[in-house]
């Protein structure tokens, strides 16, 4: 089986000493000398955070062989050096389904090549969807909570309500948007961020705000 190591480290310091790069790249080599893979290519992340997939050369470079078939699997020494978002991790998981490649960690019983490495990812895809969910349902919750006592929610209104009135009337007297923001131009009323030029966009907004806040009077 051909395997592609990645290893990264977070600090520039770590980067700068190599100890941290060196130290994964030796755990991986001997894993793979140990399973008998084929170690065709390491790919590097150096001084690189693990918060988020996106934004890392090294990695990009490895999930690019992997989706060209150049490889099997994809390992790392630690889970954390793949990701240290567990949402992160689990979209790679899923990513490599799809792909029919496998991930490994080396810290974890974590490898997707073996019946109990698989079973490992998908409970921590599992668990991150859950977690999602109920972050979702908890938003939910407090929104509806808050909506009940007559809290408003979302960004206060910009525009005094003399103009938000003026837009809504001539809007129903069935002049167009444009036109509307033709006359407000013209008649040199600031935007909702204190520019000068109204377009049917910004009086599109007004009206669709108007319509969840309706202006008081």
């Amino acid at each position: 089986m051909r395997a592609i190591a990645y290893i990264r480290v977070s600090t520039t310091e770590q980067a700068d000493s190599g100890a941290g790069l060196a130290a994964q790249r030796a755990a991986i080599e001997a894993a793979a000398a140990a399973k008998g893979w084929e170690l065709v290519a390491i790919h590097e992340d150096a001084g690189v955070s693990g918060k988020a997939l996106t934004g890392r050369q090294g990695m990009a470079d490895a999930l690019a062989m992997l989706a060209a078939g150049q490889a099997e699997v994809i390992v790392a020494a630690k889970l954390d050096r793949f990701s240290r978002s567990v949402t992160d991790f689990a979209g790679l998981i899923e990513r490599a389904k799809r792909g029919g490649w496998a991930l490994a960690a080396l810290d974890v019983d974590i490898d997707m090549t073996t019946p109990t490495g698989e079973l490992m990812a998908t409970v921590i895809a599992a668990m991150a969807q859950y977690e999602r969910r109920l972050i979702g349902q908890r938003t939910r919750d407090a929104l509806a909570a808050k909506r009940a006592e007559g809290v408003r929610l979302g960004r206060p209104r910009q525009l005094p309500d003399a103009t938000v009135a003026r837009i809504v009337a001539r809007r129903g007297e069935g002049i167009s948007m444009s036109a509307i923001a033709r006359e407000l131009n013209a008649d040199g009323v600031p935007t909702a961020q204190g520019g000068a030029m109204w377009r049917q966009s910004s009086v599109a907004a007004v009206l669709r705000s108007a319509e969840r806040e309706p202006v008081a009077g």
